[in-house]
Parts: C-alpha cells; sequence; structure tokens
C-alpha cells in the first residue's frame, strides 16, 4: 500500500491583472492609498494662516478702539498748547473724527459757526492739574464771542464749589488793548476768576465764534493766550 505524504499547504502567488477602467467604469476605481502624513499636512499649513488673521483682527480691533476712545480727530490746528480741529462737524471732517465724536457724544462747532481750542499742558509742557493754580492771559483773534470753560479729562464740565466753571469775554475785564488775565484756581482770586476743582483732571476750552478762521478769510493758526503756572499745593 503506498502511503500519501500530508503536505502543509502552501499559497501560491496569483499573477496580477491590470484591470482597465473605461470612462463607464471609472466611478468603480479603488481609492488610493494615501499616507496619514498628507492628511496632517493641510492642518500645519492652515495653523499660519489662522494665526495670522488672529493677529490682524486683534491689530485692527483694539487700534480702532484705542483711536475712538483715546485719539483725537485729525487735521489739527496748533497754537502753543491750544489744539482745535476745524475740520470737524463738516463735509471734509474724516471718519474717525466723525466716529469719535458719534462715540463721545460731543457735538463740535459747525462750518461758520466757530473754533473750539483745547489745552491739557500748561506752557511749560506740564499736564494741567484741576489743584494748581494758573494764570491765562494775552489777547484772543477778532471775534464777536468768546468762552472759557474748565473741563476734565472726560471733557465733561468741571464740578466747583463755586457752582459754576466758564467764563465769557463780556464778563472779563480787559485793558485798553483788548489784553486780560484770568486766574485759574480752586480757590477764589480777585479779578477774573475761573474755579476748578475735583481730580479727574483739567482740560481748558476755549471757544471763539464768529471767529474770522471758520469764514474763509484766516489762513494761519491764531495767536492764543498763554498758559502759565502759578503755584502748585
Amino acid at each position: 500500500m503506498t502511503q500519501t505524504l500530508n503536505m502543509p499547504g502552501v499559497a501560491v502567488p496569483e499573477d496580477e491583472t491590470t484591470q482597465i477602467f473605461d470612462p463607464e467604469t471609472s466611478w468603480q476605481k479603488p481609492w488610493p492609498h494615501l499616507s496619514p502624513l498628507l492628511y496632517k499636512r493641510p492642518f500645519f499649513s492652515f495653523g499660519p494662516f489662522l494665526l495670522s488673521i488672529t493677529i490682524a483682527l486683534a491689530l485692527g480691533i483694539s487700534s480702532a478702539y484705542l483711536s475712538l476712545n483715546r485719539g483725537s480727530p485729525f487735521s489739527a490746528l496748533e497754537s502753543g498748547v491750544w489744539v482745535a480741529h476745524p475740520h470737524a462737524g463738516t463735509q471734509d471732517s474724516d471718519p474717525y473724527s466723525t466716529a469719535i465724536f458719534a462715540r463721545t457724544g460731543r457735538v463740535p462747532l459747525g462750518s461758520g459757526e466757530g473754533l473750539a481750542f483745547y489745552a491739557a499742558f500748561d506752557d511749560s509742557g506740564q499736564a494741567l492739574d484741576p489743584q494748581c493754580t494758573y494764570r491765562i492771559s494775552g489777547k484772543v483773534p477778532a471775534t464777536r464771542l468768546w468762552t472759557l470753560t474748565a473741563l476734565d479729562n472726560a471733557l465733561e464740565l468741571l464740578a466747583t464749589d463755586a457752582g459754576r466753571a466758564s467764563l465769557h469775554s463780556h464778563g472779563v475785564l480787559m485793558d485798553v488793548s483788548g489784553s486780560f488775565s484770568i486766574a485759574v484756581s480752586p480757590r477764589a482770586r480777585p479779578g477774573n476768576w475761573l474755579p476748578t476743582g475735583g481730580d479727574n483732571g483739567l482740560v481748558f476750552a476755549m471757544r471763539l465764534y464768529d471767529i474770522p478762521y471758520t469764514t474763509g478769510a484766516g489762513q494761519s493758526a491764531p495767536v492764543m493766550p498763554a498758559v502759565e503756572q502759578v503755584s502748585c499745593s
């Protein structure tokens, strides 16, 4: 009797056949095998793009916030420590100026109505202090009427013990040349006195009504009064 040996099964590789797909059967093609690294690359390239967009948005929003809340309108007209913005409230006003006045709720003087000058420093370059004493002296440009008001850093009317924080040209003592001297202090002073007080800063606002500059006759910045610190307790 012949004995048959049991041989282990051996897989015989089959010849690979290339399947040809025509346009009608192209949808049956198997998906190609892609390396996992190919899936990670788009995320690495998208990261810097997302970071750039985030930085741009942060810088844009912060710059706009600072411009509206701490900035000042463009096209400033300076005369010593006094600064005015003649284009504010006109058709020539820039978008930032319009946004600043809309944000703060302030209403600028209209074109041809007058010009408002603001001073936040004295002639020595020091920030104004409502607890110090100052002297505002000199002349103002030719104008029908001018007012001088004490404001705080938020440009709101200063609260004083005297119950007022402004003067106007019709109530100011002047010499024959039109010069004047105004004492600015939290304590009463003889003569022209502008009361101050509080601890939220100090800003002088001088509004000139019907000044030639706003009517087109003025060509340069007008000469404004001097702001000198007398004492500070």
